[in-house]
């Protein structure tokens, strides 16, 4: 049981800070056998990022990394900086993707089994389930084979095979360094709706953490508060029509398969607001029936304005601020882009999503800050050649305002 000592020494650490900013991190800088075979020899992400062109007059790429390189996570000290540079502007710790395909089968792993192991970087963690299939559908760069093969499937045999990936973590889950929420243990669902039986799962793992004397999970999984469906298209633009689905009705979703929290994603609900559903869909159709890429683009000063909504205010909700999103680096003209991002603007956007906290309890005034390197898909706080240490301190300003 969450200790009345605990509380204390919670609250004495977390009282006064405005959020608890949780970055999500990417482990793929490394070579891995696999890559290899699919993409060719000592692939890794930093391919695909040098080798990005601009698309449109004033997009920014290729996007080049500047304090750090491009960085092989095999090096403690690559870890270690990184971990420095979040500390340094108020991120309470990473949440490291992990990719267990079922049968116990994963890839990625080793940068964060380093860090479990050798105890470096001395900085709060905790772990995200990244449950979504391998496929090449959406990576054009370097592409070799045919189009929409799949690489690595992800599966759900069952209870054993939740009761082997809860033990290959469990000195992770045991380390102090691990990131709770009322004493419970905060791991994230990239899926949780894709888990064919989620609440066993939930119930699995809290009985397993039990048994080893943990004090259960604090499970978030993560959803849109925006969702695209037939019953809902209607000829107007859908601008026009979508504040008719609440966002409740996806959180619930969430909650109800066994969830405790939400992380909420408003991308989906911004880009409609921003483009209009017929013109949003207009691209996704040449590009899928006529394989006619036109680039879709989307103003980053207007996307923030429609990222965040009135249910993103709720205990169990934590919003999800973000710096950029352009995944050309991976897939050409096929990329949903943002452009025009500026520290200035992620500011303003960090104090919206600071004001849907006011009126949470400390250990719920979550968000997450997706990404601290995601440089394939634009979302990174890394520093870069064109705004150096920018994005960190535009969120160590608004932290502190």
């Amino acid at each position: 049981m969450y200790s009345e000592i605990n509380k204390l020494m919670f609250k004495e650490k977390y009282m006064n800070k405005k959020a608890r900013v949780i970055a999500y991190y990417l482990p793929q800088y490394h070579p891995i056998p696999e890559n290899d075979k699919w993409w060719g020899k000592g692939f890794t992400e930093w391919r695909n990022v040098a080798k990005a062109k601009p698309l449109f007059r004033g997009h920014d790429q290729p996007r080049v990394p500047a304090d750090l390189g491009y960085y092989d996570l095999r090096m403690t000290e690559v870890r270690e900086e990184q971990a420095r540079l979040a500390q340094d502007v108020g991120i309470e710790g990473f949440c490291y993707w992990h990719y267990w395909f079922g049968g116990g089968r994963e890839l990625l792993e080793r940068p964060f089994l380093e860090v479990l192991r050798s105890g470096k970087p001395d900085f709060p963690f905790c772990l995200g389930w990244a449950n979504h299939s391998w496929t090449n559908k959406t990576w054009t760069v370097g592409q070799k084979f045919v189009k929409d093969s799949m690489l690595m499937e992800q599966t759900y045999p069952g209870v054993d095979d939740y009761i082997i990936h809860f033990n290959k973590y469990l000195e992770a889950f045991k380390d102090d360094r691990y990131i709770k929420v009322d004493g419970k243990l905060l791991f994230v669902v990239f899926s949780p709706l894709q888990i064919p039986d989620a609440q066993c799962f939930v119930k699995t793992w809290n009985s397993l953490a039990k048994e080893n004397g943990l004090c259960g999970f604090h499970f978030v999984g993560i959803t849109s508060n925006f969702e695209i469906h037939t019953s809902y298209y209607k000829k107007d633009e859908y601008k026009l029509n979508y504040s008719s689905v609440p966002a409740a009705t996806f959180y619930n979703r969430v909650l109800d398969a066994g969830f405790d929290a939400v992380n909420s994603r408003g991308s989906n609900r911004a880009e409609i607001a921003v483009k209009s559903f017929g013109k949003y869909y207009f691209h996704k159709i040449l590009s899928h029936f006529f394989n006619i890429d036109l680039v879709t683009k989307f103003d980053y000063a207007s996307i923030n304005k429609f990222l965040y909504v009135e249910e993103d205010k709720w205990n169990n909700v934590y919003p999800t601020i973000i710096p950029n999103w352009d995944r050309s680096p991976r897939s050409g003209r096929k990329a949903l882009i943002w452009y025009n991002s500026t520290p200035e603007l992620f500011y303003k956007q960090i104090l919206r999503a600071l004001e849907l906290l006011k009126n949470k309890p400390a250990e719920h005034k979550i968000i997450f800050l997706q990404s601290w390197n995601e440089w394939g898909e634009g979302n990174y706080m890394e520093p870069d050649l064109t705004y150096g240490h920018g994005y960190l301190e535009a969120l160590k300003k608004a932290l502190e305002y």
